[in-house]
């Protein structure tokens, strides 16, 4: 396969991580605090993201919350950089509604789009930078980090996404591909059309970026985690020289 894009925008000053969900496979971590603060070699998966985030040139993020929200405002209002913005959800709206609903925090500019557990760590060039020389509005509507499954070593993946000679995604619903979706990506604003307030899910735009020939995938060249259970979530933390991890009653 052949990169035969280059990117013609600005690269994303926003995003949005989705800290909503309920992260019930990660019980009892999750018992006290959301899945995205659980915390890995010392800080909470969301820590890591932001730290990505501020160095890639971010200046805004929004997060949605839900479950235990107390909890993530109590960690983020000490974020200096980037600046924290909040999306309350009283009902969740799913990953799509979520994102729906504070649509013009955007300002109809390409943003990332993250998964409140995603975790990974870059090799040469950051993964968020790549994804911004790489990401052309002309052609895509969202590119998508994708993380090769044969390289998942430490927890399990399945192979959501295989790609095709010109780097666009095809969503394997039997789960055989050669990369799973990484919870990273840059999208543009236009694709969020339904009403405000209905709850959905993100799938949903990309199966119909997919349908239009305008999804595209890029591989990452680092690790990449799927922290599901507390056995994913040890091994992990070990890997990354954290400290032996023990639950405590609370944040």
């Amino acid at each position: 396969m052949t990169d035969k894009t280059t990117a013609t925008a600005a690269p994303p000053t926003r995003a949005f991580i989705l800290a909503a969900g309920m992260g019930t496979r990660l019980k009892p971590w999750t018992d006290t605090m959301p899945k995205p603060m659980v915390p890995v070699a010392g800080t909470p998966i969301i820590g890591h993201t932001l730290e990505k985030l501020a160095a890639a040139g971010v200046e805004d993020v929004m997060v949605n919350l839900h479950h235990l929200p107390h909890v993530l405002e109590d960690y983020l209002q000490k974020i200096n950089r980037p600046r924290i913005h909040y999306s309350h959800e009283t009902t969740l709206l799913n990953t799509g509604g979520g994102v729906q609903q504070v649509l013009p925090f955007f300002e109809d500019t390409p943003f990332y789009l993250i998964n409140g557990d995603a975790l990974w760590s870059d090799d040469d060039v950051p993964a968020l930078l790549r994804l911004a020389e790489r990401f052309d509005p002309a052609r895509m509507d969202m590119l998508l980090l994708l993380q090769p499954v044969a390289g998942m070593t430490l927890t399990g993946g399945v192979g959501d996404y295989d790609l095709d000679g010109d780097g666009r995604a095809i969503r394997r619903v039997d789960q055989g591909g050669a990369y799973m979706f990484a919870g990273v990506r840059i999208c543009a604003p236009g694709i969020f059309t339904r009403p405000v307030g209905h709850p959905y899910s993100f799938l949903e735009l990309m199966d119909e970026a997919q349908a239009a020939g305008r999804l595209y995938g890029l591989v990452h060249d680092g690790a990449w985690h799927h922290i599901s259970t507390p056995g994913d979530l040890e091994r992990v933390n070990h890997a990354m020289g954290g400290a032996p991890l023990a639950l405590r009653g609370g944040a």
